[in-house]
């Protein structure tokens, strides 16, 4: 691919979703800018076209020199940064940034961010709900729904974040007003180095916030470095003082600040003490956030969950199935298995159909869970055996060829007050477009049964 260079403008690297907000951002404080994609017919190039017609497009595998007389490189999240032209133009001294980075730069409202192998769809919008309960105007986005650039509006008064590793990958300094790590577990092996090289990119969430909320559960949650940062706890394991957390004894199964009840889990519409802890996340980052507990607790009693997050599709003979599509890694599967099993009734164990493109993991965060809770596993797609090899030793997997047949052969073995969980701890691509399709499709399975 030839480019052509300015050392007066931007290059927006990536037509997808997150380009096309970066242009539109660009347009309209008036900078001018180019735009590139490695490949050769990507989504919305027409658009794109039709959008900027005076806007030079270059299509195609990038030339090692090809960047370096750009001001600056504005990478869309899929693109890694270890792309062999964009080091040559960072040894170049041209500034490598991504959408979270011109976002930071831009915005004039509190925010709250949130990053996490887990779960951070989920807390990201039940923080939001909160948020507008309290009858605050909030936006919602980031790495969930809409592009963050295209949220910066003038009279919004709280940005609610999620944030993915490969957008925190180029953040200088975020400079949240709450920031937290919920989990982490091994994801995206196939484009970091090590599960390290993952957790110090999730840690650039910390870099120049006020108040960082702290998972106790998880001690990779903490910040690396927590100078200047004030510091709130939350967690399932244990209660202090002024902490967000879970009691199942003294009071019954409840959410507590302190040692102050907060609200029974009887009346909230999520299960599984994983979304016990999404809960207690939200709190806290409402909390520290200046949100009131009536306007929270109010916006929890009523929350119902996200599709393909734990989704309760349909009960069929005593046996339960559930929609966890969105459980791409390991460390969500886990939870959701470890979430859902204790509360199982009468002898009932989780039957889990699993498998996908498993990203270069090794999965061994299912042997922990699969040993305690469930009765058989059942696995597909492109690295079925990655799945097989992390637990056989512990049970039989049966491997299968479709999704049809998993949920057909997980409800003539499944055996009353078991749950079906479809939760794959892989990426979808070897076989769906995405989680959502995988999700859907899943669905309509068990709706035929």
């Amino acid at each position: 691919m030839s480019l052509i260079s300015s050392d007066k403008h931007s290059l927006v690297l990536g037509l997808g979703e997150t380009g096309l907000s970066c242009a539109r951002f660009l347009k309209r404080i008036g900078r001018s800018f180019s735009m590139a994609d490695t490949r050769q017919n990507p989504p919305n190039l027409d658009q794109v076209k039709n959008m900027y017609p005076d806007v030079a497009i270059s299509l195609g595998e990038i030339a090692d020199d090809a960047l370096c007389n750009y001001s600056e490189l504005i990478l869309s999240p899929g693109l890694d940064p270890k792309y062999p032209a964009i080091q040559k133009a960072k040894e170049a001294g041209v500034a490598v940034r991504g959408d979270i980075d011109l976002f930071a730069e831009h915005v004039n409202a509190p925010m709250i961010a949130i990053t996490g192998s887990n779960g951070k769809s989920t807390v990201t919008t039940l923080v939001g709900e909160m948020a507008a309960n309290a009858g605050i105007n909030v936006r919602v986005g980031g790495n969930l729904g809409t592009p963050a650039l295209d949220l910066l509006e003038d009279d919004v008064e709280l940005y609610v974040m999620e944030l993915s590793s490969f957008q925190l990958e180029l953040v200088n300094k975020l400079n949240a007003d709450v920031a937290c790590l919920l989990n982490i577990s091994e994801d995206h092996m196939d484009r970091y180095d090590s599960k390290m090289a993952y957790l110090q990119a999730k840690q650039r969430i910390f870099r120049g916030a006020k108040t960082v909320v702290v998972n106790d559960d998880e001690a990779l949650s903490q910040p690396l470095q927590a100078q200047g940062m004030k510091i709130l706890h939350y967690g399932l394991n244990s209660l202090d003082l002024n902490k967000f957390g879970f009691s199942d004894e003294r009071l019954g199964a409840t959410l507590m600040h302190g040692f102050e009840s907060l609200i029974d889990v009887s009346e909230l519409k999520i299960a599984g003490k994983h979304n016990y802890s999404n809960a207690l996340a939200a709190l806290a980052m409402g909390y520290a956030a200046g949100l009131p507990f009536d306007a929270m607790l109010n916006a929890l009693k009523n929350f119902i969950g996200l599709e393909h997050r734990c989704e309760w599709v349909r009960q069929l003979n005593g046996v339960t199935f559930i929609n966890d599509s969105k459980g791409t890694n390991g460390g969500a599967t886990a939870a959701a298995i470890a979430g859902y099993g204790p509360q199982l009734a009468d002898g009932g164990k989780v039957i889990l159909i699993a498998g996908g493109d498993a990203k270069g993991a090794t999965l061994h965060e299912l042997k922990k869970p699969v040993t305690e809770f469930t009765r058989s596993v059942i696995a597909f797609g492109v690295d079925a055996n990655v799945i097989a090899e992390a637990v056989e030793s512990i049970l039989p997997v049966t491997i299968v060829d479709t999704l049809r047949a998993a949920v057909q052969l997980a409800s003539d073995t499944a055996e009353s007050n078991d749950l079906v969980l479809f939760s794959p701890a892989c990426a979808s691509f070897d076989m769906y477009k995405n989680f959502e399709v995988r999700g859907q499709a899943f669905k309509d399975e068990v709706a035929q049964l």
